[in-house]
């Protein structure tokens, strides 16, 4: 585990603000990787870990087709924000977590050389190539279940403390996260990365959620 938190700089947009809108963009490339992800019934192969990469500024896709040519496994989710240019504003895709996507591949010292070459990268998060901070499975399986649900989300600030629940019906079924209730039947639940200190939110009906 990482003994200190990387922060990169704050996302932008040219000519002003990027603001968040409730709805999500996926590429067709990121719906595939999900849909390959699926577990093989039967399969007793032990489970791929993921790994979180810190790139520079900005370049978070740069790095994400880099090493998709390269044939690792990288994601890199988006949303939907609005990017105000001559004085319009338009919506554009931008990264769900700014600064940082995902590798989902058993590292050994030549594929991290080989990653680490990646124009743009800062580095895997972690203390040397092996002793990588892993991501969490439930962490990665909660912000994909997001992404095929296709349900407006939003960043959040990062949350450790509050009800943890457990969504029971509906397209997030089964996806664990922390319930901020807004009223009585609805709520945000917030969606964390333990690893990078960074929180999406989603709007779900409270009347669908139990205790975890």
């Amino acid at each position: 585990m990482l003994s200190a938190r990387f922060e990169p700089e704050a996302a932008q947009t040219e000519g002003g603000e990027a603001l968040p809108v409730g709805a999500m963009a996926i590429s067709d490339p990121v719906r595939d990787r999900i849909d390959r992800d699926d577990p093989i019934p039967g399969s007793d192969l032990p489970a791929t870990p993921w790994y979180a990469l810190w790139t520079r500024s900005h370049c978070e896709r740069l790095v994400h087709d880099q090493l998709i040519a390269k044939g690792f496994d990288a994601f890199f989710p988006t949303i939907d924000i609005w990017s105000r240019r001559g004085g319009a504003r338009h919506r554009i895709q931008g990264p769900m977590f700014p600064g940082y996507l995902f590798l989902h591949h058993a590292v050994d010292k030549t594929s991290y050389i080989e990653v680490q070459k990646a124009r743009g990268l800062v580095r895997i998060l972690g203390e040397r190539w092996d002793r990588l901070a892993p991501v969490p499975d439930e962490e990665m399986n909660a912000i994909q279940a997001v992404l095929r649900a296709r349900v407006p989300v939003l960043p959040h600030a990062f949350l450790r403390e509050g009800q943890r629940v457990r969504i029971v019906r509906g397209p997030l079924a089964d996806v664990e996260g922390v319930l901020v209730r807004q009223n009585p039947t609805t709520g945000l639940l917030v969606l964390s990365i333990e690893l990078l200190r960074r929180s999406v939110a989603v709007e779900v009906d409270c009347t669908w959620t139990i205790p975890a």
